[in-house]
């Protein structure tokens, strides 16, 4: 198994995790970003920067993953991109991407987008919540399960 990160907006504690996991399980972690991105030097670790644009680094993500790879993502469409080749996914904040429930999150994230874009809902101010040790808590686990289960 390999491990693929959509980095641009991963929050450092999380990366910390990864890294943590990646030397301790010796298991490749590569970091994808449009911007540089320090990581420790290892064997284990790469950061790869591609060119900015819209999806580059997603598309980059989906053309390396194969199947039984995780891709860790926010990004619901890469989620689903990935999950159709094969791949497991997981958000920074623990939840789980899978076939059974990509679908209907897929279509939530298009609905919510198609109401902000046509001015039916004002999104001002907002966003995803706050990240809190909770999320890191609940990340580390749902990682460890599927290292246990995968890798």
């Amino acid at each position: 198994m390999q491990i693929y990160v959509d980095a641009d907006a991963l929050p450092t504690l999380i990366k910390d995790v990864l890294v943590r996991a990646a030397e301790r399980l010796r298991i490749q972690v590569t970091f994808v970003a449009n911007q540089y991105l320090k990581v420790p030097e290892s064997g284990y670790i790469e950061s790869i920067e591609v060119p900015g644009g819209p999806d580059i680094a997603d598309d980059k993500i989906t053309e390396w993953v194969r199947s039984g790879d995780l891709v860790i993502t926010a990004d619901i469409p890469l989620a689903a991109r990935v999950i159709g080749k094969g791949a497991l996914a997981l958000d920074p904040r623990g939840g789980t991407y899978t076939a059974s429930n990509i679908k209907e999150r897929l279509a939530t994230r298009n609905l919510l987008d198609d109401l902000r874009n046509d001015g039916s809902i004002n999104m001002a101010g907002g966003g995803p919540p706050p990240f809190h040790k909770k999320n890191i808590h609940r990340f580390a686990s749902q990682l460890e399960s599927i290292l246990a289960k995968h890798a």
